[in-house]
């Protein structure tokens, strides 16, 4: 006989014995949030980040970018580190008679490694990234701010490329919308004398670039609505690798923060290069295939020469504004502008020397200290910040009279030329300029250049600098072995000398010592008596 077919359960219960599930759980997460309320555990709040109204949100972005990188360095390091150890004791044969000494100096081995790569000056790793770059590109592409282009200029870095071989040599000149039209044709001509130039406007859209960062698989495409000068700059390598006839390389050079990654960037229409507020964002070589012919390589930015003017460090220095004294930058880029120009842009009264248009520029901002008196410093990180950033317009002429480079001479600048059609270059410029919004006349800061910017190339012609703790143990000896006047004299003597140097005075009218006094009654009187005569805005 056929066994009958046994039915299986049915899965479906009463809804009062439904409901009375549910009711448990429930309770039974009510009574987990209870206890987790109780214990004290939370949620994350999320980082709300820098508010746009604050007043050098630029400089607190760069140092939180800067801090970031950093870290991420550190692990990769330590990550590398790890594996070569293990490598290492894989390579050891367990049977050797040395095989018990020989795990202890591998253990010290990764020690002293480590520490060496953390003493390691990260300017010499940037000079031999440099240097890659130079040697494997055929065109190299350096990019000038327009708003200072002399004082963009390498002339150590040039004299590298002439003597490196059959490298080519462009200039590209970015950040072309933050100067009068007038002043970008004069720049244009005087710069054609020497090499190639190509008028360029990068593409920088940062609310775009959070929403791509997200998406790390697919590579979103880039809006170059606001690009200028990409068609010119395609248009000229172009023709210069059919003149090749090879596939070639393009190097992109230059100082922080004159916009080489953007440019990359743009020409791509891909955010593929790390791009931001920082400068000195690119510590590596990056190797970016534009098409199959024409291959794009980012480079780190120049290293300055301490031997450079004032303003010339403020400007070009990858480095952050506690390093630079926020005083003696903004105070030195202060001194190479137009008084007047500065007084509209930043809507403040007339003033006599840096100092002076500090505290009213802290005042006109609502940058207070504790006791209620205008905080200084601020007002010189903000000044700082927008100097060394890409939204403030400023210009500068260019020399009235050419004079060439040692370095350039007529045959070396005809062979540059060479392989470039130069008069399509002219027209593809003119239309450029000419897509290009002007200033408005508030906006234009007239600026004295400091003429051109010495760098650093070789590894050797670095300084060796002292870290911070060190120096501050030594100070602190110095101040122990001296007597007690003698050190309260020491003490008090430094800070008048640096405000002196720091604070350049444009009008001989009031002398440091005046200058100092005024400050300190000025304070004494805040903190006493409120005067009602002064507009706190």
């Amino acid at each position: 006989m056929k066994r009958p077919k046994l039915k299986k359960a049915s899965k479906r219960m009463t809804c009062h014995k439904r409901y009375k599930i549910q009711k448990k759980v429930r309770e039974h997460h009510r009574k987990l949030r209870k206890e987790a309320k109780k214990r004290g555990h939370k949620k994350p709040r999320k980082d709300p980040g820098v508010p746009n109204s604050a007043p050098f949100k630029e400089a607190v972005l760069r140092e939180a970018e800067l801090r970031k990188q950093q870290l991420e360095e550190l692990k990769q390091q330590q990550k590398l580190d790890r594996q070569q150890e293990r490598k290492r004791k894989l390579e050891v044969n367990p049977g050797d008679e040395q095989s018990n000494v020989e795990p202890q100096q591998e253990c010290e081995e990764p020690k002293t490694k480590k520490a060496k790569s953390g003493k390691q000056n990260p300017k010499k790793l940037h000079c031999r990234e440099l240097k890659k770059v130079i040697e494997a590109s055929d065109v190299l592409l350096e990019v000038l701010d327009a708003r200072d282009p002399l004082g963009s200029r390498c002339p150590q870095v040039e004299e590298a490329v002439v003597k490196s071989g059959h490298k080519k040599l462009i200039f590209v000149l970015n950040k072309s919308d933050l100067v009068p039209k007038e002043n970008l044709e004069s720049w244009l001509n005087y710069l054609n004398k020497a090499l190639p130039t190509v008028v360029f406007k990068a593409s920088t859209n940062m609310k775009y670039r959070e929403k791509i960062l997200k998406v790390k698989k697919k590579a979103v495409p880039f809006q170059s609505k606001t690009c200028c000068g990409k068609d010119a700059l395609c248009k000229l390598l172009e023709g210069f690798q059919q003149s090749c006839g090879k596939d070639i390389r393009v190097g992109v050079i230059g100082f922080p923060n004159v916009g080489k990654s953007s440019i990359i960037n743009s020409l791509k229409q891909e955010w593929i290069c790390n791009v931001g507020v920082p400068m000195g964002l690119t510590r590596s070589m990056q190797v970016v295939p534009l098409d199959k012919q024409i291959t794009v390589i980012d480079s780190p930015c120049f290293i300055i020469s301490p031997n450079n003017s004032p303003t010339a460090l403020a400007l070009r220095s990858p480095t952050s504004i506690e390093v630079l004294r926020p005083l003696e930058a903004a105070s030195a880029i202060l001194s190479q502008a137009d008084s007047q120009q500065v007084v509209l842009k930043y809507t403040v009264p007339e003033f006599k020397d840096s100092l002076d248009f500090f505290t009213k520029l802290a005042q006109r901002r609502g940058l207070h200290q504790k006791g209620g008196g205008p905080n200084v410093e601020s007002a010189a990180k903000l000044l700082w910040s927008e100097w060394t950033g890409a939204s403030l317009g400023y210009y500068c002429h260019p020399p009235p009279s050419w004079t060439p480079s040692p370095h350039f001479s007529e045959s070396i600048t005809a062979n540059m030329k060479k392989g470039f059609n130069v008069e399509e270059l002219e027209i593809n410029n003119a239309r450029s300029i000419q897509v290009l919004k002007g200033l408005h006349l508030v906006n234009r800061v007239l600026f004295r250049s400091s003429g051109l910017t010495n760098g650093i190339i070789e590894e050797t012609d670095i300084p060796e600098e002292l870290p911070r703790h060190k120096e501050n143990r030594r100070g602190g000896e110095d101040d122990r072995d001296g007597d007690g006047e003698n050190n309260a004299e020491t003490s008090d003597a430094p800070p008048v000398e640096d405000t002196t140097e720091m604070l350049p005075v444009e009008s001989t009218a009031s002398k440091p010592s005046d200058r100092s006094f005024a400050v300190d009654k000025m304070h004494e009187e805040d903190d006493d008596v409120y005067d009602f005569r002064t507009d706190y805005v």
